[in-house]
């Protein structure tokens, strides 16, 4: 069973040390949507990170 959402922003947040929990919600939910997945967003370093190479984040 897929862990839930909050618990993959949780994991994503330990793994990359960051404290974000806006960006590492929308990251666990783009990697866990149906690809393609484009984000837009005004700060895409976090995000990009987050997200990895399965999401594309586009600066808005």
């Amino acid at each position: 069973m897929k862990a839930k959402i909050s618990d993959q922003a949780a994991a994503l947040l330990r793994t990359h040390h960051l404290h974000g929990r806006t960006y590492a919600f929308f990251a666990a939910v783009a990697r866990t949507t149906p690809q393609p997945v484009t984000v837009l967003t005004s700060d895409p370093e976090d995000l990009t990170l987050l997200c990895g190479h399965s999401v594309e984040v586009v600066k808005a």
